[in-house]
């Protein structure tokens, strides 16, 4: 990186942070900062942007509408292209089922409710079926039928909405019952980045905790870490970058001991775990068998293989849940109520998840958790044995892996570079494989075997590259002071919005 960056990650701490705001102070230094910023988004931009060129940019609305045959045509070509990486599992996650059957089912179920919109009930009551029906169904998989306690929810539009609307219910039954006026949430530094989103959106304070030498959360610092003003503790089963399963039994405990709500975030693993424990692996308890547990999410469109756009937030009770609802009762426009941060949704990819949950029955979904795992299992016993790389943690089925001896990111770009799309992680320096069912289709997890290898041989050989995502994970992993970063990562999604 070049000199201005490099200085700063020399520098203690307070000095980086005094060095930083006089950055942003002093137009020259400003401006020196801003080409390298160019420079690291202008190496990306033939990613961002792979169709510039090759196809014409709409920067205002056509004076001739297109035709439809001609749009379609044009939509068809893109599709196939995209479709290539996932559908032969080079993808980490993104797409976890991908049976041509199943997604053609799906879009079958989605032209039938195209028009629906559960904002309005009256209209199409078959949707306060379908997700009434989801709720119930992913509730009994999470152990409602383990506890007298009615376990209830919603569904929402993806994991995140989840965790905001619970994080939102408990500010606001802390507000209300405890008079908090800023609510305190505690969590692992592994739990997913939604919560930074609720704290920012809520005006919450988020508090995060260091995990343990195997990855999970570290009980006894969220003990030390909660206040009178704390509302919940959150712990993940497992959590997304390291895949690793938090001790819900043991925070269930504190919680209960605190009188502090308890969100288990199993968005990857809802659909997963419950089987997985039927199939023999050593899975504790997580959810709502544990009197501890007041709330979770579990996404829909992962491992129970919906549609993208649908996830589920249930919780002990129907008080806390009443805390997410949205009412206004003295509009102009008449009475107002929402379930969710969203008022009118698309119907539809609820009725797909309906559909979805009904076509694969426990039977299809304990069918897959079983060959995800075995998969699982066979990849990370042979990344083991690797040379230059290790496993992080205990994981199941999302392995993350760092080496003590390369620059783990030159080896994500040297996968990328075989049409791979991994994930990479930092704090520490990973990269990880979310495997799906894509992956265990014939030859896939050998195919990822022999081009990790050869990634890793590649780097040793020749340890500097140019571009790639390598210098601004490099950049995010090593510099004292997150402003900088934060502000690089949104130029990048600037460039994501550019039209030329």
């Amino acid at each position: 990186m070049p000199l201005l960056l490099d200085l700063l990650n020399k520098m203690p701490p307070a000095a980086a942070r005094i060095f930083e705001g006089a950055l942003q102070r002093s137009p020259a230094l400003r401006r020196q900062l801003d080409r390298q910023y160019d420079a690291l988004v202008a190496d990306l931009d033939a990613s961002l942007h792979p169709y510039r060129g090759r196809l014409p940019g709409y920067t205002r609305l056509p004076a001739q509408g297109r035709t439809r045959a001609d749009i379609l045509k044009e939509m068809t070509a893109l599709q196939e292209e995209e479709q290539v990486r996932w559908r032969d599992g080079f993808v980490s996650g993104a797409v976890y089922h991908g049976d041509r059957a199943h997604i053609d089912f799906l879009n079958a179920v989605y032209a039938l409710n195209s028009q629906s919109n559960p904002l309005h009930f009256d209209l199409w009551p078959s949707t306060v079926k379908y997700e009434a029906e989801i709720v119930a169904m992913t509730a009994h998989l999470l152990g409602a039928g383990a506890t007298p306690d009615p376990i209830v929810g919603t569904v929402t539009s993806g994991g995140t909405e989840s965790i905001l609307l619970a994080m939102r219910s408990y500010r606001d039954l802390g507000r209300s019952q405890r008079g908090i006026a800023r609510a305190r949430i505690v969590a692992p530094i592994t739990a997913h980045a939604a919560f930074d989103k609720a704290a920012q959106s809520f005006g919450m304070e988020l508090v995060r905790v260091p995990v343990d030498g195997g990855y999970r959360a570290d009980v006894a610092a969220m003990a030390a870490a909660i206040d009178r003003n704390t509302v919940a503790i959150v712990g993940s089963t497992p959590s997304f970058p390291h895949g690793i399963v938090d001790p819900i039994p043991a925070l269930a405990e504190l919680a209960q001991a605190t009188g502090v709500g308890l969100h288990v975030d199993a968005c990857l693993g809802g659909f997963v775990l419950p089987f997985a424990r039927e199939l023999g692996y050593n899975i504790p308890d997580f959810d709502f068998r544990l009197p501890g547990v007041s709330s979770m999410s579990a996404d829909t469109h992962k491992y129970g293989y919906a549609a993208k756009g649908t996830s589920v937030v249930l919780y002990r009770g129907e008080t806390l849940r009443r805390y997410q609802y949205y009412a206004v009762a003295d509009w102009p426009g008449g009475l107002y109520f929402s379930p969710t941060l969203a008022g009118s949704r698309a119907g539809a990819l609820s009725a797909t998840c309906w559909a979805a949950m009904v076509s694969m029955g426990e039977s299809g979904y304990r069918g897959a958790a079983a060959k995800i795992l075995a998969t699982a299992r066979f990849i990370r016993g042979s990344i083991e044995r690797m040379p230059d790389l290790v496993v992080l943690g205990d994981p199941l089925f999302v392995i993350a892996l760092a080496s003590p001896t390369l620059d783990i990111y030159r080896v994500l770009d040297a996968m990328t570079a075989r049409g791979w799309s991994l994930n990479g992680l930092h704090r520490p320096a990973a990269i990880h494989l979310c495997v799906t069912l894509r992956h265990t289709e014939p030859g896939v997890a050998q195919r990822f075997l022999e081009d990790l290898a050869a990634a890793v041989a590649e780097v040793r050989l020749q340890p500097a590259s140019k571009g790639g995502m390598a210098p601004v994970y490099g950049i995010a992993a090593t510099l004292p002071m997150h402003g900088l970063v934060e502000e690089l990562l949104k130029r990048i999604v600037d460039a994501l919005y550019r039209v030329e």
